[in-house]
């Protein structure tokens, strides 16, 4: 009657005192993994062993390693007897339980041979208890039947065996709902090595795949778009949005990245080309070329840094610029050859054959002056008079 009235005064209100009750209550927060939580749930309920062998069998199936069901079970007897909630002494019995029933084998303690000590005396569970508790696969009924003779297997061909029904169908849609891999975020896989540096700029993982993704719907490469515009990129105030917008730009980024390596490239191969060319003009330095209509005559400066070019038809020989690539590429492909003593000689007498048939300049560099005839001479004094008379009447 007490009890009535006091809900009824309440009326579904919790008392002071029981709400003191209530946080007095304390809870263990591990989190098991499936197959350990279902590994605790069978062993507590095995219903041919006693109960106290039960709880023990429970708390080992927590400790034990999932990957490693046969290995050591690395626990001490105050950790089994805390979760088991026995005393020593009950342990001990448990043990012996589990022992009897073929559940748990307990190996002899090993000595250390170079510390002449016993070490510990560790657990390990047998394979019906590991195949009990769904840590390993049972072995199908064919692994351990004999042989079949001919015959047995022709009347087993003619009568196919019917498969077993199964004991868990109804469980398979609570299986899938309790099992954490359904729940467990996706991770990211490795993001490409050319776009890792939009780290720098405050892009997570999970951000740069959307970005891939949203990429390949408008018809591109998220590398080509940041390849491109890296530059711009990272002087960007908001480079989440902007990149968003080169996404939906309709410009073919591939394009511009593949002109750009082009470009770089064909530099790259410049600079290489001139680093040969300079070698090979350092390497020939101070020697004598003609090429192969033996028309001119090539000598590389002492240094290897001047070329000097002696043409049949000029006394004066020419200086070249930007030689060396050229010089390189005509002495690879044959077009000149090292100068012997006799091409000197030859060229030596062509330049002066060359040279001589040119014909002397004989012609005036200005115009002959007509002959004074006495006409002209009468006309010139006559013009003197004229002039004498005009200065006089002035």
């Amino acid at each position: 009657m007490f009890i009535a009235q006091r809900f009824v005064a309440g009326e579904g209100a919790t008392h002071p005192e029981d709400s003191a009750a209530l946080t007095a209550f304390h809870c263990d927060s591990t989190n098991l993994p499936w197959i350990i939580f279902r590994a605790a749930f069978r062993a507590a309920h095995i219903e041919q062993i006693p109960p106290r062998a039960r709880a023990v069998l429970s708390a080992l199936a927590r400790t034990v390693d999932a990957g490693k069901p046969f290995a050591a079970i690395f626990a001490r007897r105050e950790l089994l007897t805390g979760r088991a909630l026995q005393s020593m002494r009950t342990f001990y019995r448990s043990l012996d339980d589990l022992e009897v029933a073929g559940l748990i084998e307990r190996r002899p303690q090993s000595r250390y041979v170079e510390a002449g000590l016993f070490g510990r005396a560790y657990l390990h569970l047998t394979e019906h208890a590991a195949t009990l508790l769904g840590l390993i696969e049972p072995r199908r009924a064919h692994e351990n039947e004999p042989a079949q003779t001919p015959s047995s297997a022709g009347s087993a061909s003619a009568q196919p065996p019917l498969p077993l029904p199964s004991a868990n169908v109804a469980d398979g849609g609570i299986y899938k709902d309790l099992s954490p891999s359904v729940f467990q975020k996706r991770q990211p896989g490795q993001v490409p090595t050319d776009l890792q540096r939009l780290r720098a700029l405050g892009f997570f993982d999970f951000l740069i795949f959307k970005l891939m993704r949203e990429a390949r719907e408008h018809g591109k490469r998220l590398s080509d778009v940041v390849g491109a515009t890296w530059d711009h990129l990272k002087l960007a105030k908001a480079p989440i949005n902007y990149l968003r917008a080169l996404l939906r730009n309709p410009v073919d980024f591939a394009l511009l990245v593949r002109r750009r390596h082009a470009d770089h490239h064909a530099e790259q191969a410049r600079a290489q080309q001139q680093v040969d060319a300079q070698a090979v003009a350092l390497q020939h330095a101070g020697r004598t070329f003609i090429d192969a209509d033996s028309a001119r005559q090539f000598v590389v400066g002492a240094g290897g840094e001047s070329l000097t070019i002696f043409s049949l038809t000029e006394r004066i020989g020419r200086q070249a610029a930007g030689w060396m690539p050229s010089f390189a590429t005509a002495l690879a492909s044959g077009k000149l050859r090292p100068a012997t003593a006799l091409d000197l000689e030859r060229f030596a007498q062509a330049q002066r054959q060359s040279l001589g048939k040119t014909p002397p300049c004989t012609a005036p560099l200005t115009p002959p002056k007509p002959p004074v005839t006495g006409a002209v001479r009468e006309h010139i004094a006559g013009l003197r008079q004229l002039l004498k008379a005009r200065g006089a009447d002035a």
